[in-house]
């Protein structure tokens, strides 16, 4: 019964930019199979009500469905696509943003012995079958989206619910270490948002790693178990995303958005980007015109 009206819910409430009434509470509705797409995971749970995705984390795949969810801790470059879609079965999933905040405030009111016990540094991303529990709070939360009235109030209570539910299950772990200032995930967090905000600079992975607070073995280890990339691998696939965003809007510029993105050598950055995206820059800008534009979420 629970999947049942969680796809009945989704339907009704789904919008093309996929958010809702409730802060920070996605819903949404895929009609049409598209090809794989590069996107951001963002900090997020994501359920699976109808159809399938895939998505590639570097070497890693995952693929979920129906009852099943996604959580993902860090704010990565992944490859996503919906599989088992047409127009009469879309995909229909709930996203819900993790807040660390309230994760934290979380992990500070356990009781002793409530949490399983921290193991390594997990993956920034994980998938598991939803338990009926996690899904009937799930269901309870988009029930409000039809009653504007309790909204403000239950609301904020249905999210400690789901976080809680979240925390003490199967991915407890991913979850739990994104409310934690100083576990291995968060100092990765910090290398991540780094490399981000400086993608297009050259830097030395010791000097990343002397900023989060660890040693270079440490950092190399922890960076690659939660993104499943080197820093320089990352660091190169947000380059390649920044500049297929801007050659969306500026297709005839392909030297130049190279150069901007970090590339001092244009037959690398065609090389590259011909590898990550399967066409040459020039071509790829034309098709990203004719279908739209390149895709900007991933969940849920």
């Amino acid at each position: 019964m629970g999947l049942e009206e969680l796809r009945t819910l989704l339907e009704r409430h789904a919008r093309p930019d996929a958010t809702t009434a409730i802060d920070g509470v996605l819903a949404s509705r895929i009609d049409r199979q598209d090809p794989p797409g590069p996107s951001m995971s963002g900090t997020v749970l994501a359920v699976i009500a109808q159809g399938a995705k895939r998505l590639a984390l570097g070497e890693r795949v995952y693929e979920y469905g129906p009852g099943q969810y996604l959580v993902a801790s860090v704010d990565l470059p992944v490859t996503g696509q919906f599989l088992q879609v047409d127009a009469e079965h879309p995909a229909l999933g709930f996203g819900l943003v993790l807040e660390p905040s309230a994760i934290a405030e979380l992990l500070l009111q356990a009781g002793p012995g409530d949490l399983p016990r921290a193991g390594g540094v997990p993956s920034a991303i994980a998938v598991s079958d939803a338990p009926a529990a996690l899904l009937d709070a799930i269901v309870r939360l988009l029930r409000l989206l039809d009653e504007p009235r309790d909204r403000a109030v239950l609301a904020p209570l249905l999210k400690r619910e789901i976080l809680w539910r979240l925390m003490t299950g199967e991915q407890g772990a991913t979850v739990r270490h994104l409310g934690l200032a100083d576990s291995g995930l968060s100092h990765v967090s910090r290398a991540v948002r780094w490399i981000r905000e400086h993608y297009a600079q050259a830097f030395r992975v010791e000097d990343v790693a002397r900023m989060t607070g660890m040693s270079v073995s440490a950092f190399h280890r922890n960076f690659q178990a939660v993104t499943a990339m080197s820093p320089i691998q990352f660091q190169k696939q947000i380059r390649l995303q920044e500049a297929r965003l801007m050659l969306a809007t500026r297709p005839g510029d392909v030297t130049a958005v190279g150069r901007r993105v970090g590339y001092d050598n244009p037959s690398q950055f065609s090389r590259e980007y011909r590898r990550q995206f399967g066409a040459p820059p020039s071509r790829d800008a034309a098709r990203l015109r004719d279908t739209g534009g390149v895709p900007a979420a991933v969940a849920p």
